[in-house]
């Protein structure tokens, strides 16, 4: 299998090295344009790196920040500062240029490392609405149950299960002979069956469950909005656990948001996928909504930014060097 693939990625690179010959379209803007247009694409990039390795040194190093679902929100950051350093500056470059400028080795790398790191977060996005689902409907099972250690088992087996479907897509479709690159374009081509199979597995199921666990999260968050006036007429006693409730619900809010602002993004791109097998659509048109995929990997730093008080102290420790002083892991940011 080794061998055979080795073959199959040296026949591809060769058929496409003859499509390097041609070149690219010359440029119809401005140098100022030009130059404005690679400005802010440094803007996007800077944003999205910069940005989501806030949120990786955050969870990581302090301690109060180690719970289970945070561990899933330093899953997604982790997929989204990789999409910001491997995928998105080719793809901003791609689309400046109009052409593909990069080897034919870099295109098969590109299209693996795309592939890869938008499926891992369409299914951390999935994970992530699984656990707010079972914290709020069964809070005390999740609390016994699920350990930062265990979810960190979940999220490695998620990311090795992903890596093995990208790399079985690729293999099983055509053995990366399907890559186009002539003239200076770089796409993966799918065949009928596995782009149906593609699109129930990445896009339809994850969708799926993340639609209707967070129509139920909902539910449940207003049947405990509602248990929270009831106790707040009671005694003290039972106010830690109205606090629990509402803390609770409120993450489910905000998290809410996170999937909503997720599934614009990605609704497009798997639209004009379907689309794609009907009538023909400019490459422009389809460029520009796999970028809106990728640029959701920029707005979620900013969602954590605008909701999450913890993320500004953790941004504010972290910019001022405090998180270089003793024990400043243990230090309070809740």
């Amino acid at each position: 299998v080794a061998h055979q693939l080795y073959t199959s990625v040296v026949t591809a690179i060769n058929q496409t090295d003859q499509c390097l010959r041609f070149s690219c379209p010359e440029r119809s803007v401005s140098t100022a344009v030009y130059v404005l247009l690679y400005v802010c694409a440094a803007a996007v990039v800077l944003l999205t790196v910069c940005g989501n390795l806030l949120i990786i040194i955050s969870v990581c190093h302090f301690k109060q920040l180690h719970t289970p679902t945070n561990m899933l929100i330093l899953s997604l950051a982790v997929s989204d500062c990789l999409v910001g350093v491997f995928v998105i500056p080719v793809s901003l470059i791609w689309m400046i240029e109009s052409c593909w400028i990069f080897s034919a080795v870099y295109c098969i790398y590109s299209i693996l490392t795309s592939y890869f790191l938008t499926t891992t977060s369409i299914f951390n996005v999935a994970l992530i609405a699984v656990d707010r689902y079972f914290a709020l409907s069964n809070p005390f099972l999740y609390s016994n149950t699920l350990s930062v250690s265990t979810m960190c088992c979940i999220v490695l087996s998620n990311w090795f299960i992903l890596l093995a479907y990208n790399v079985a897509l690729q293999y099983f479709n055509g053995h990366f002979v399907s890559v186009v690159m002539c003239p200076g374009d770089c796409f993966f081509v799918l065949d009928e069956i596995w782009s149906l199979v593609d699109l129930l597995f990445t896009f339809v199921l994850p969708c799926a469950v993340i639609i209707i666990l967070y129509v139920l999260v909902f539910v449940i968050a207003r049947k405990h909005a509602t248990a929270i006036r009831d106790l707040n007429i009671h005694t003290k006693a039972l106010k830690s656990t109205a606090d629990s409730m509402k803390s609770e619900r409120k993450a489910a809010k905000v998290l809410g948001i996170l999937v909503s602002v997720f599934l614009g993004c990605l609704f497009p791109y798997f639209i004009y996928t379907v689309l794609g097998n009907v009538i023909e659509i400019e490459m422009g048109s389809f460029q520009k909504v796999l970028l809106l995929v990728y640029l959701n990997s920029s707005i979620n730093p900013v969602i954590y930014a605008l909701f999450y008080p913890w993320f500004r102290r953790c941004v504010r420790l972290t910019l001022t060097l405090q998180i270089f002083n003793t024990d400043s892991a243990l230090m309070s940011v809740l």
